[in-house]
């Protein structure tokens, strides 16, 4: 009780100092000015999954006039921006703001358990060691989905041979020099995709080692679409055309991969033959097995993997690993790949809140036992939302959904003295589906750990910006929730 009594506490506490908590950040204080907020971020600086990636060639993969906030405009050129330059906005936008100044470095959060008694949350902390606890009315979950300690190895025989380096591209060494080195990446990935053309450039040999090829799309770095808008408009509204003219863009490219794949292979296939070799074997390597969107498709730039590939400064291998011996890899057709370093692009782990343990009055919560409440909300969890992007689109997009719906509440709950509100399904019979639709091989193995999502609103995750955001311009907001207050001493002297 005497550690309570201590606990720093704030009216809003928000987990992480990436795009979701700065953007929660920013709209929470925008419509709730008298309230405090505290960001609690792991790491020693901003940038969340900016500033956890490091490896060559890291980038968005989406168009940074839609992964930027709609409130600080994107000033430079590019329309596909560089992990460096992102944290660097990221940094920049934060200290603008003043959002810097609220964030709690290197305080990893290990716990949060809900006080039905006071309506707060006690959250347990680690910082540099050492154990910090905190206390807040209201819980903002911008962690992600991203398992930052562990990313996902497949086992492969007899690695642990290997003479050469075996680097995971979520844990690339700074200093790591692979100038005129054989390297093999293993995957065929977003983060392969984007290794590969800057891996070339200075290593002697890069090959990118396959089981089964991804759709690529290409996009140019700097987009003479965008470019003449920006033009043509004052800097404000040339910004909020280019974000719709970009999200349309993806949206279309989306609809018709579901109701047309067949014009989409064709179309991706087709840039494919331009910018490959005559007589390329693009089947084997550049013809997926699945329809377009049945997993992520891939951004490349200005076909820059292509070109790697046809100047000869890159291959791809479509092929099964038999083992890894000392020298290399063998691959189950007999064929042997030399290498000086293995890049094991073998995707990401997926998991709930950050892997935060939460509990209710001591009792645990386990999140993939409930049903989301329109894509925040997590069923009869009190005071806390949890902030996940699109699958198809923009990651910013329904974060800035998620963070204006989660400051709307906030300020509904303060109009009307409540201290709790929560999503209630009660004895509604919900059938269940697949909160992501998408067959990818991270999303797959990671069913078992993320919530449930329902068929129809407001249970119903779905991946649809348009939808909404016209959903959110309508919104209601007692829709299946429950508030409450408690008429105790205040939470803060509790």
């Amino acid at each position: 009780m005497a550690e309570n009594l201590q606990a720093e506490y704030s009216d809003v506490l928000i987990i992480g100092a990436g795009i979701s908590g700065i953007g929660a950040a920013y709209r929470i204080r925008e419509k709730n000015p008298a309230l405090s907020y505290t960001v609690l971020e792991r790491r020693a600086q901003i940038g969340g999954t900016w500033d956890l990636f490091r490896y060559p060639g890291i980038r968005s993969d989406s168009d940074i006039f839609t992964l930027s906030f709609p409130w600080e405009p994107w000033t430079r050129p590019e329309n596909i921006a560089d992990g460096p330059d992102i944290r660097e906005y990221l940094t920049q936008t934060a200290r603008k703001y003043g959002i810097d100044e609220h964030i709690r470095f290197n305080t990893r959060v290990l716990s949060a358990d809900w006080d039905s008694g006071t309506d707060t949350w006690t959250v347990q902390t680690e910082v540099d060691g050492e154990p910090k606890t905190y206390r807040g009315r209201f819980l903002f979950f911008g962690t992600g989905y991203y398992n930052y300690d562990e990313p996902y190895r497949p086992e492969f025989p007899g690695i642990e041979q290997f003479k050469g380096d075996v680097v995971h591209p979520q844990f690339w060494p700074e200093t790591f020099d692979y100038t005129g080195k054989r390297v093999v990446v293993i995957g065929s990935g977003a983060t392969a995709i984007s290794l590969i053309p800057s891996l070339s450039e200075t290593a002697s040999r890069v090959i990118m080692l396959q089981r089964s090829p991804t759709y690529l799309l290409s996009s140019p770095r700097v987009h003479p679409v965008v470019q003449a808008i920006r033009k043509a408009l004052p800097v404000r509204a040339a910004y909020w055309v280019v974000r719709w003219f970009n999200a349309g863009f993806v949206m279309l490219v989306y609809a018709l991969s579901r109701k047309t794949p067949g014009v989409i292979k064709w179309l991706l296939r087709r840039n494919a033959e331009q910018n490959l070799p005559q007589g390329y074997p693009v089947d084997v390597h550049f013809k997926p097995r699945y329809n377009p969107w049945d997993q992520r498709m891939c951004l490349i730039l200005d076909n820059d993997l292509y070109s790697a590939i046809a100047d000869g400064r890159a291959e791809v291998l479509t092929d099964h690993i038999d083992h890894i011996d000392a020298d290399g890899i063998v691959l189950r057709s007999g064929e042997r790949i030399d290498a000086d370093v293995i890049v094991t692009a073998t995707g990401l782990q997926l998991q709930a809140l950050g892997g935060i343990a939460l509990s209710i009055d001591g009792a645990e919560v386990k999140p993939q036992d409930r049903f989301v409440y329109k894509e925040h909300l997590l069923e009869d969890v009190p005071n806390a939302a949890w902030c996940v992007g699109y699958i198809n689109a923009s990651w910013t997009l329904r974060a800035d959904l998620t963070a204006r719906s989660v400051a709307k509440l906030l300020a509904h709950m303060d109009a009307h003295g409540y201290t709790h509100a929560y999503p209630h399904l009660g004895d509604v019979p919900m059938p269940e589906k697949p909160a992501w639709n998408i067959n990818a091989g991270y999303v797959q193995r990671a069913l078992h750990a993320l919530p449930k999502s329902g068929t129809h609103r407001p249970w119903n995750v779905r991946h649809n910006y348009l939808l909404d955001a016209i959903d959110h311009r309508f919104d209601r907001i007692e829709e299946s929730m429950v508030f409450g207050r408690v008429e105790a001493k205040s939470a803060q002297s509790a």
